[in-house]
């Protein structure tokens, strides 16, 4: 999603709202002490230290207070103070948390300020309504608890969060509850319960998912689809082992920058090596395994390998947030002159997935680097270069895109595709980066035409991004109920009786040697049993048999989700499926039944 404009006025109702709800809460909770309470992309949050927990059935009485608040229309008044001003009166109030905050602030010379609204006031830069009468009614609901570590480290004390939903009207508050409830049927850990696609278990570890078959024949179906689509665009597939020495990462930079994310190493032979967090140094050590020439550019190197990163447990959330993932991992080494070329077919790459996905609401967020900030490679001519060179490729493709400052990977410019499904929920789907560094710290070159050596141009990509987090993605995006060629369960065979058995096992053995996921129904079940086990399990096709299909050599088809159902030859049903499957559509955007 979008950044709200700080300045805008829904970004000023939520700020409000949240200063509206600490001051709720100290009136229930006099003895509370105050952590963060932001804004954020649905509404707002504020945290709480307390001696007494907040309950789900205190959040009505915290509503309606707020709601008395807001119609006694309290002004927001902007008053600053240097730091020994402020502590002294946070310390009168006993605000702890606060004082801290303030003296992370004073640390980087950053100016102070409160905000007051009646008998409330807070830490606070703005901006805010002008009173709270300008909040509009009935445009927010208090919705959940949760617990939250301060400054979210796992180290500091577990606070208590509540989290608020805003809008401008009432109306949107409603339209995004009920995309929500939406959401939450649809959501991936949901789904897993009952169609069992992977599990995470504590025996081997907190965010490393174990894959069931369900959700490898989904891993699988991708992985087939990324290397038969990565053949045809002339990519070479390499695979690496997924740990190696300290010494890369440093020629990386990665450490000891982005140790806190390392797996901690393994020390053996004398030697310390950490598993991998990226595929980018071991391709990096393939391209410099033999002298090359102008003639072997572009140079696409792909792999789905799989990589560690030491994400904070709290942090965690089903496939969304792991610890172990596999990439949809290439690097293309290039000539400078082959860069844009390059760029533009990476970004038709993703749009070509994304169609066959059924994804039409995505856009692309260009992070470039920020002026005169030491995390980013100072070398300013090679930075507008390469800007100008992704800047170009994107107005070309014709994708719409958001250009931010200071979001840069520190070795060149990086594009986030933000994808948005049917129910709303939007995810950065992959990230692609123009690398202006790494050539050069590895010691990669080739011969030119001009008989000298050059450093190659690298462009990171990852269209399908992770396994993990684009599965959770889909699941959600179709409900679980995939198009044919991507379900775990292609095709269930149901015998409306027992005594149709023997030719169902027939038709199913038939499907089976042609490499169709098949099952049949054999059960005690009822028919309609049968036919709602079906429904739950999402299977997208049926094939009914019973006395006219076995005497006519027929099948009856229904799809998963109507209630039409075809009678047709067998063989003719099974050369509509497997065309079905080969050409990876999906029957409910072709006009086929």
């Amino acid at each position: 999603m979008k950044k709200i404009d700080t300045n805008s006025n829904l970004y000023k109702i939520r700020h409000s709202l949240a200063h509206v709800l600490a001051q709720a809460v100290l009136e229930i909770r006099p003895d509370a002490k105050l952590g963060f309470g932001p804004p954020i992309d649905f509404g707002f949050y504020y945290d709480f230290d307390m001696t007494e927990p907040l309950s789900p059935e205190d959040l009505p009485l915290l509503e309606k207070r707020m709601r008395h608040i807001i119609k006694t229309g309290q002004v927001f008044e902007r008053e600053e103070l240097d730091q020994s001003q402020m502590v002294e009166r946070l310390s009168k109030d006993k605000q702890s948390y606060k004082i801290e905050q303030v003296d992370d602030l004073s640390a980087n010379n950053e100016t102070l300020s409160l905000y007051r609204n009646g008998p409330f006031w807070d830490l606070c830069e703005g901006p805010h309504v002008e009173s709270t009468r300008d909040i509009p009614k009935n445009c927010f609901a208090l919705d959940s608890l949760a617990g939250a570590y301060w400054k979210g480290s796992e180290k500091n004390n577990m606070m208590q969060r509540v989290y608020g939903l805003a809008f401008e009207t009432g109306e949107e508050l409603k339209e995004y509850q009920e995309k929500r409830r939406l959401a939450m049927e649809r959501d991936h850990r949901k789904l897993n319960s009952k169609l069992h696609y992977f599990t995470i278990s504590e025996e081997v570890g907190k965010g490393l998912p174990l894959w069931l078959p369900n959700g490898t024949v989904i891993r699988d179906e991708l992985e087939k689809l990324a290397k038969e689509t990565e053949f045809l665009a002339g990519y070479k597939r390499v695979s690496t082992p997924h740990i190696a020495r300290e010494e890369i990462y440093h020629t990386s930079g990665h450490l000891p920058y982005y140790e806190d994310s390392m797996f901690p190493p393994m020390e053996m032979d004398g030697e310390r090596l950490f598993l991998k967090p990226m595929n980018c140094p071991h391709h990096h050590m393939i391209y410099k395994a033999e002298p090359r020439s102008y003639r072997d550019l572009p140079l696409r190197l792909a792999e789905y390998g799989t990589c560690y990163r030491y994400e904070q447990s709290g942090e965690l959330a089903g496939l969304l947030r792991v610890r172990s993932m596999t990439m949809n991992d290439a690097h293309i080494y290039c000539a400078p002159e082959q860069a844009k070329a390059e760029f533009i077919k990476v970004m038709n790459l993703h749009t070509e997935y994304y169609k066959l996905f059924g994804l039409s609401d995505f856009w692309m967020r260009l992070s470039l680097a920020e002026e005169d900030a030491g995390k980013f490679v100072d070398e300013p001519e090679l930075w507008e270069k390469a800007e100008t060179l992704v800047t170009e490729a994107m107005d070309e493709v014709g994708i719409p895109y958001e250009a931010v400052r200071g979001e840069a990977a520190f070795y060149g410019p990086k594009i986030d595709f933000q994808v948005t499904n049917v129910i709303g929920r939007e995810e950065t789907a992959s990230t692609n980066q123009l690398d202006l560094v790494m050539g050069k710290r590895f010691g990669l070159t080739y011969i030119a035409s001009d008989n000298e050596e050059h450093t190659p141009i690298i462009i990171h990509r990852a269209p399908l991004g992770t396994h993990e987090r684009f599965v959770a993605f889909l699941i959600e995006h179709y409900g679980g109920a995939f198009p044919t060629w991507l379900a775990p369960v292609q095709l269930r065979i149901i015998p409306v009786a027992s005594a149709f058995n023997e030719y169902a096992n027939r038709l199913n053995e038939t499907l089976f040697g042609s490499f169709v996921r098949t099952e049949m129904d054999d059960s005690h079940d009822s028919f309609s049993k049968k036919i709602r086990s079906a429904a739950i399990s999402k299977i997208p096709n049926l094939l009914i048999v019973g006395e006219n299909e076995q005497a006519d050599q027929t099948v009856t088809w229904q799809r998963y989700g109507t209630k039409e159902r075809q009678t047709l030859a067998f063989d003719a049903f099974r050369n509509l499926l497997q065309e079905e499957i080969l050409q990876r559509r999906d029957w409910r955007t072709s006009d086929q039944i």
